[in-house]
């Protein structure tokens, strides 16, 4: 019978199918077309929504990788080189928990006021629907939401800046996105997205942050009655401030206690005596250390903007840089203490100076240009004037190791001599007289020597020597991009250069002769590890010669441990340290740029607008010292660290002081490294006998020999002597 009946029905609706002649499709559609428009647009509407709804907006919903990857925004990490964490991008007022560091009466709190079925509904809690659409009705307006904790949190994390204010297409966009976290995520990790993220008023956001500003203790640290106040913030954090409601605060607190009383995380008695507590609010507020923070970062910031301008919309980036902690905190620390001491003195010696002194200080890896520390000037803003990369001011004779390279390359040996006494430049109708220091003149002397001394006449001589477009030449082969003008003045460093290029320029002179880019960050990852920006070494492009990179090296050498940097021995006594000092003839700019075998450092003082710094302002004086504190902090040499003469050149015993052959009678004698027949072949012309009452080393029992070195008469004829072999010589 049922089959009969099932056949039946069949045959029926296969007749209905049947084209009726008396009534074709046709004038059946136009019969019913109201309906069936009506009908296809439902569809399409419903087809519209459900692909409205499904891509979250047309936006795109979070994939589950996203959804498990993210974690509420903390401005984004910069890690040094050796991954240790030294700061963020943007100054957030949040530090972001684990669940598990939240007291669980805590939780509790914030589950009973925000969400009391958070555990038993799957985002969406139909309870709360009902009771705030009767009391939206009674009230005659919207008086009450029905936002889950796991509503919250997908508007916080997800939608924030896509939708502002309360509207229908924001709510449906939330419970899908609401499902998707539920789908994905624990609940106790929904609470800890949940407690990161929540907004708790005075520019605070997550409750570690809050905690810290209103109570001065970590959240693990809080009261059932002070995580009560805080649970009781969400709902207007303005309106229940307690600094500034305390009555308000003092209400919403109990209220919060009463409902967990109500449902059972407290009993009655603990909630009384929590509610008896009065409020103990810190008295300073919290904010993350800004005047701690390495000066460092806002470069870090500046190339980050530069280089992926939206890069913190897409949440929290790390940023891997090739900073130093160690140093750049040294260097900060060095920085301020002597631009301080620089004003201080300014204002002693030339009246009252409003303006600040001004510094900057760059530390790079030699081989590769990594940068280990960068200070920008004397205070960082965001966004503020970067003199390490962008103040362009007169190097003075830090410039002149250029000078003596061009020399190098045109095939001058380094114990090359050059007279150094007063010197006339004819310059269009006008004379150019560029003076010594104190107008003190060593005659002649070798290029080691004339370095040492930082002595300008000689160095101008060998600059027209050379040519001065072959002087800029050997500065831009280095390193230099500033333009510089072919001028006699460009050998004492007239034309202004900026920290990081002259410091980029020394490098080679330390890593055997090849140029290097500065680069401060390696690379940029999403929180999830994924690569979005990285950066290579890039092969090092030759320079120099290498023999003549080492020699100018020597030079260098000489100067810190003889010469106008030897301030640097006072505070790091030893190990293998080159540099050179400079200051401006106008005493507006000082400068030290020294480099170990596996640092090369910078350091300028001045004011932003050009003035003098004091009276008798030095770079062997200012800047000197604060190049070897900042070393000396910042910086250990590994073990057995050296500057490596290349292959093929041959060492000669030499007095450092002159350059020339050491004899017995010079006090200090050291290993120095020659190109082929570049070597010195006089003796030193400075030491010709001992100290007057010192005994001859080598002086026999009875002192005879010694007698006749210190005879005046065998002496003044050594003297001479070693004049008149000179003089034959040139």
């Amino acid at each position: 019978m049922t089959v009969n009946f099932l056949r039946d029905r069949a045959e029926l609706f296969r007749q209905r199918l049947r084209a009726d002649p008396a009534n074709p499709p046709s004038q059946w559609i136009r019969r019913h077309w109201p309906w069936l428009s009506l009908l296809a647009l439902v569809c399409v509407g419903v087809i519209a929504f459900d692909a409205w709804l499904g891509s979250c907006g047309f936006y795109g919903c979070p994939s589950p990788a996203e959804i498990r990857a993210f974690h509420p925004s903390e401005g984004g990490n910069v890690y040094d080189r050796n991954q240790k964490l030294v700061g963020h991008l943007e100054n957030i007022r949040r530090v972001n928990v684990p669940i598990g560091a939240v007291p669980t009466y805590v939780r509790d709190a914030f589950v009973a006021t925000e969400d009391r079925r958070f555990y038993q509904h799957n985002g969406l809690d139909w309870y709360g629907v009902l009771r705030a659409v009767a009391r939206n009705l009674s009230a005659g307006g919207i008086r009450q939401g029905f936002s889950t904790i796991t509503m919250q949190v997908a508007h916080n994390s997800f939608l924030s800046d896509r939708y502002h204010g309360r509207s229908m297409r924001r709510k449906l966009v939330e419970l899908r996105i609401s499902r998707l976290l539920e789908r994905e995520l624990t609940k106790d990790q929904i609470l800890e997205h949940y407690l990161n993220v929540i907004y708790l008023g005075n520019g605070v956001n997550g409750i570690q942050a809050a905690s810290l500003d209103l109570f001065g203790k970590n959240v693990n640290q809080l009261s059932l009655s002070e995580g009560a106040l805080l649970a009781g913030l969400p709902k207007a954090p303005s309106a229940y401030t307690p600094r500034h409601s305390p009555d308000r605060a003092l209400q919403r607190r109990n209220l919060v206690l009463g409902l967990m009383a109500d449902q059972g995380y407290v009993t009655e008695a603990q909630a009384q005596s929590a509610q008896r507590l009065p409020l103990r609010i810190a008295e300073n507020e919290w904010r993350p250390s800004i005047t701690s923070e390495l000066s460092a970062l806002d470069a870090v910031r500046t190339l980050v903007d530069s280089l992926m301008p939206d890069v913190l919309k897409e949440g929290d980036v790390n940023v891997y840089t090739t900073l130093d902690y160690t140093a750049q905190r040294s260097a900060d620390r060095t920085m301020l203490r002597h631009i301080a001491a620089i004003t201080a003195e300014t204002r002693e010696t030339m009246g009252r100076v409003t303006e600040e002194a001004q510094g900057a200080l760059v530390a790079m890896d030699p081989m590769t240009g990594d940068i280990r520390a960068v200070v920008p000037g004397r205070r960082t803003q965001r966004g503020g004037f970067n003199r390490a990369f962008a103040a362009r001011r007169q190097p003075g004779s830090a410039f002149k190791p250029f000078v003596y390279s061009a020399a190098l390359a045109a095939g001058y040996p380094a114990s090359s001599e050059v007279d150094d006494e007063p010197v006339d430049v004819q310059i269009g109708r006008g004379v150019w007289q560029p003076a010594n220091y104190n107008n003190s003149y060593a005659g002649r002397v070798t290029f080691a020597r004339a370095l040492l001394l930082s002595a300008n006449a000689a160095t101008v001589r060998v600059s027209r020597a050379v040519g001065e477009r072959a002087v800029i030449a050997a500065a831009q082969r280095n390193g230099i991009t500033s333009p510089l003008t072919p001028v006699p003045s460009i050998a004492l460093g007239a034309e202004g250069v900026t920290p990081v290029e002259l410091v980029a320029a020394y490098a080679p002179f330390a890593n055997g002769g090849s140029r290097v880019k500065p680069r401060l960050v390696t690379r940029i990852e999403a929180p999830d590890g994924t690569l979005l920006w990285s950066s290579e070494v890039q092969r090092p492009t030759p320079a120099m010669n290498a023999q003549d990179a080492y020699e100018i090296t020597q030079m260098l050498q000489g100067v810190v441990n003889y010469g106008s940097g030897r301030s640097i021995r006072d505070i790091v006594p030893t190990g293998p340290i080159a540099g050179k000092t400079g200051t401006t003839n106008s005493g507006e700019d000082v400068w030290f740029v020294g480099f170990s075998p596996t640092l090369v450092a910078g350091i300028w003082f001045g004011y932003d607008t050009p003035r003098q710094i004091s009276t008798n302002a030095s770079g062997g004086r200012l800047a000197a010292p604060a190049w070897a504190e900042f070393y000396q902090a910042g910086w250990h040499e590994p073990r057995g660290a050296a500057f490596v003469p290349p292959a093929g050149m041959i060492s000669a015993m030499v007095d450092p002081q002159s350059g020339e052959l050491a004899t017995e009678w010079c006090p200090t004698r050291t290993r120095q490294w020659y190109k082929p027949g570049s070597e010195p072949r006089e003796e030193c012309h400075l030491h010709t006998g001992p100290p007057e009452g010192q005994i001859a080393a080598g002086a026999d029992a009875n002192g005879q020999q010694a007698q006749a070195r210190n005879d005046p008469v065998a002496a003044v004829g050594r003297s001479i002597g070693s004049i008149l072999r000179k003089i034959i010589r040139w």
